[in-house]
């Protein structure tokens, strides 16, 4: 594995002790906002200066691809729907792109593993993942490329100016993998990360649980290896992600975690780029057991809890118009003057 991330600088503490002086100062009851004034103080140690600059370019980056799990029985919907949810986000009519709206963010949807031609396949390995309870999701070349892809995109979308980033994934049968993954990382058992995902049934759930447990089995000789791990048991789009998350922390860049898919690559990155987490807030709380556990090993605490399960970005894209806010108290309200 030749893929390696630079040392992760930590956001600006200074900037972030001046922050909340500020908010001590502000025409109202010292304290009285809340997670608002953390927020906006995480987001000038992210900017290196208070008060922060607001939002100029936010970004919304959906990854896709198709997960071979599916074909276990595992999701409410076919494989197909996966191609099919892609045009309609490519043609404006999605959840993402309404919300995205709203936030004033940037989408881009990027086929990483869709299993059908899609017109946005410049970073696509391969069509569909391996089967992760008998076989490998990836192959060693088809991991690195997939970290690549998501550096490659970091990078791309900071030295286009975006100040603020959202990771989101799109695949049928992704929040398999993806407890597969949180599963092996935090040494959970299969039955305590299986959700109802798509919004499967009983018969459906209880082969999702067959297939984490199957999955896990094969995770074990690779337990160590957070790249070989995500080779074996994850996919496409959760390799991307994690080189994204990862790299844009090396880039300074604050990113709103989504839910499962990208909570689970957030765990791959944490191991692949240490102290990256410094530069994530979570968005909310994902309707998925799993994710709760990814909150707790990334030690960090969700501003919504919606109950949202779709995946998308959708979770955190909803969440970005309270950070806006949070910068604006620090630029816009009034010091005291008694």
């Amino acid at each position: 594995m030749t893929v390696e991330f630079a040392p992760v600088p930590q956001p600006d503490e200074p900037a972030r002790t001046a922050a909340l002086r500020r908010h001590a100062t502000l025409v109202k009851p010292v304290a009285s906002l809340g997670r608002l004034e953390e927020l906006g103080a995480w987001i000038a140690a992210c900017q290196g200066q208070c008060p922060p600059r607001p939002f100029t370019r936010p970004r919304v980056i959906v990854f896709a691809a198709d997960h071979g799990i599916a074909a276990r029985g595992v999701s409410a919907y076919p494989a197909e729907v996966t191609a099919r949810r892609l045009a309609m986000l490519l043609a404006g009519g999605g959840v993402t792109n309404a919300l995205a709206q709203v936030a004033g963010a940037g989408l881009r949807v990027i086929d990483v593993g869709v299993d059908a031609d899609t017109p946005v396949s410049g970073y696509k390995m391969r069509r569909g993942s391996g089967r992760i309870d008998v076989e490998d999701a990836l192959t060693e070349n088809e991991v690195e490329a997939a970290l690549r892809a998501g550096i490659q995109v970091a990078d791309a979308e900071v030295d286009g100016g975006a100040d603020l980033l959202v990771a989101g994934d799109l695949g049928v049968g992704a929040s398999t993998p993806s407890a597969t993954l949180v599963a092996a990382l935090t040494g959970t058992e299969p039955v305590a990360v299986v959700g109802r995902g798509s919004g499967i049934d009983d018969a459906a759930w209880m082969r999702k649980a067959a297939a984490i447990r199957d999955a896990l089995r094969r995770a074990r000789r690779v337990i160590t290896d957070p790249v070989a791990l995500v080779r074996t048991v994850g996919g496409a789009d959760l390799a991307a992600i994690a080189g994204f998350l990862a790299q844009a922390a090396v880039r300074r860049t604050p990113v709103l975690l989504d839910g499962l898919t990208a909570g689970a690559a957030a765990l791959v990155a944490e191991e692949l780029a240490p102290g990256a987490r410094a530069w994530w807030v979570a968005a909310h709380r994902c309707a998925e057991p799993a994710h709760d556990l990814v909150l707790k090993r990334l030690a960090l605490q969700p501003i919504l809890d919606l109950g949202i399960r779709l995946g998308e970005g959708v979770g955190a894209t909803a969440a970005m118009p309270l950070l806006t806010m949070a910068t604006r108290l620090l630029t816009d309200v009034a010091v005291q003057d008694w």
